[in-house]
């Protein structure tokens, strides 16, 4: 739809809906349904079809041209990522073929000794990986998936590790692409050093700090609850690969040739690496004489992935076809079967996308709705950063963006409190911050927890359903740190009240919840 187009239907109809309540009635529909049915496609169709409803006034014809109009739109700025997806689906496939996969899993289920060691040390490889979300969820599921499954690891549980080291690791790295977002969210006017406050934020940012405390309590104890703890034993049972992905498991052991070396994982899995920190230096500027701090805040992030990771695919079949770890036929029909793996999670994330644009301020403009709430209460200093870390998890679990929930709180939190650097607005960054990072974490239409749950390769509601009463533990603790932040404007003591109060918390869950024998499953039990 043209643009001269759009605006006509938006100032004869999508004004009664533009920035009102009723722009908050299609992710609630969305969320509503997929926990519902369980079939998060239809749910996400549903939404989006509603919120374009709303906009068109009513007329069915407008809202579909409306909806597909967002959704060109949406998946023409993001199509580096479906493209970094395809590569890296295809990399993975090429790379099981080669019976490198195999041979990894067969060493590290003699050198990892148990479960316990297995979940640690997926938690440690999502720590290191800080650099790029979207780049930690599916590479720590390809490295370890094989490994938790030969323990008989629930895939919920996997997600549940990856989610919790994806955007909460990311969010408190001075270098990632999260920080060069927080930087950019800043008014174009304001004075203020984007990735200066970005470091402020860092020891204030409960969520993140207690989302790792905890989930470390959790694979250390072995204590899982509600969904989570049902999930984990029923695989102790009966270990589950959901259906969508068995398929593609199935191929992916059948042809396997056989002849790769653990070296042929490592050695592409190191370049990739390498190669996509490469990339957020050279689109940063690295080689126009910035700083490295400088390329990395500059670095537009969806380019650097699709950089880094064909130069580990054409980097992989340079080391597998010469030494014929697989042959060339094999490595090109590797393409069918990466692209298909993929296929789950980039149709949720262009729907998702879709979704979150028909929510944008182009169209329903539920951030102006949720920003001209929080402007009117923002005479109350003292409950700005709760308020704050409220909205943001309420804004990021509605719309499934934490990036958008920066772009649109954070110039409200300058406003508010003036771009002079200060405690207090670094303690009401932080909240916000945190509490993005706490919606996405929890929402099912969030692009980070749709590609944990692909790395995972376990279905996204069992996920999300799961990992939900994780992120309320946590939240609730985050918010009343955030509450004391506010009455001694001092980010420390909040955030030892909150640890305090996830301490407490822990020490409840250990009391009243039986550790799961997970070293039992292991032994096959």
């Amino acid at each position: 739809m043209c643009s001269v187009k759009k605006a006509i239907i938006q100032q004869k109809r999508g004004n009664l809906m533009t920035a009102t309540a009723w722009s908050i009635l299609p992710p609630i529909i969305t969320i509503v349904l997929a926990l519902w049915t369980k079939e998060v496609y239809m749910s996400l169709i549903i939404g989006i079809f509603s919120g374009a409803m709303l906009f068109a006034g009513g007329n069915p014809l407008e809202a579909i041209l409306t909806m597909f109009a967002v959704m060109s739109s949406k998946i023409g700025s993001n199509v580096n990522i479906l493209v970094f997806l395809v590569i890296l689906g295809i990399l993975v496939a090429a790379i099981t073929r080669s019976g490198a996969t195999r041979a990894y899993g067969e060493w590290a289920a003699r050198a990892i000794k148990g479960p316990r060691s297995a979940l640690l040390v997926t938690a440690l490889l999502g720590l290191v990986i800080f650099i790029d979300d979207y780049f930690n969820c599916l590479t720590v599921g390809t490295v370890m998936r094989p490994v938790t499954d030969k323990f008989r690891i629930a895939r919920t549980k996997l997600a549940y590790i990856i989610d919790a080291t994806a955007a909460p690791i990311c969010i408190i790295a001075p270098v990632s692409s999260w920080a060069a977002a927080v930087g950019s969210s800043l008014p174009e006017n304001s004075s203020i050093d984007g990735f200066s406050l970005f470091l402020q934020t860092i020891p204030f940012n409960i969520y993140a700090w207690l989302t790792i405390l905890f989930m470390l309590f959790v694979i250390w104890s072995g204590r899982d609850f509600a969904a989570m703890g049902r999930s984990v034993a029923r695989n102790i049972e009966h270990f589950e690969i959901p259906k969508e992905y068995q398929d593609t498991a199935e191929a992916s052991v059948s042809t396997e040739e056989g002849k790769g070396k653990i070296i042929d994982l490592v050695l592409p899995l190191i370049v990739l690496i390498a190669a996509c920190i490469f990339g957020m230096l050279y689109t940063g500027g690295i080689t126009e004489g910035k700083s490295i701090a400088e390329a990395f805040a500059d670095c537009d992030s969806s380019k650097s992935l699709v950089l880094g990771s064909f130069l580990a695919f054409a980097f992989t079949g340079f080391l597998y076809l010469p030494r014929r770890v697989i042959s060339f036929f094999s490595f090109c029909d590797s393409f069918g079967w990466g692209f298909k793996a993929m296929t789950p999670a980039i149709f949720i994330l262009c729907l998702a996308w879709t979704l979150s644009g028909v929510c944008s301020k182009e169209y329903l403009d539920l951030g102006g709705f949720v920003g001209a709430i929080v402007s009117e209460h923002a005479t109350l200093i003292l409950i700005l950063p709760p308020l704050f870390f409220l909205v943001a998890a309420g804004l990021a679990f509605a719309t499934g963006t934490s990036w958008g929930t920066f772009g649109i709180l954070i110039p409200i939190a300058i406003a508010v409190l003036g771009d002079a650097p200060g405690a207090l607005l670094a303690i009401c960054v932080a909240s916000i911050l945190s509490g993005a990072v706490c919606g996405d974490h929890a929402s099912p239409i969030s692009d980070t927890t749709i590609l944990a749950s692909a790395g995972a390769q376990c279905s996204h509601i069992d996920h999300v359903s799961t990992q939900l009463p994780y992120v309320a533990v946590v939240a609730v603790c985050s918010f009343f740190g955030y509450a004391v932040d506010g009455f001694t404007a001092n980010g420390w003591s909040g955030l030892v009240t909150a640890v305090v109060l996830l301490a407490i918390a822990l020490v409840f869950i250990r009391a009243r919840v039986r550790p799961i024998a997970l070293q039992d499953a292991a032994k096959g039990k």
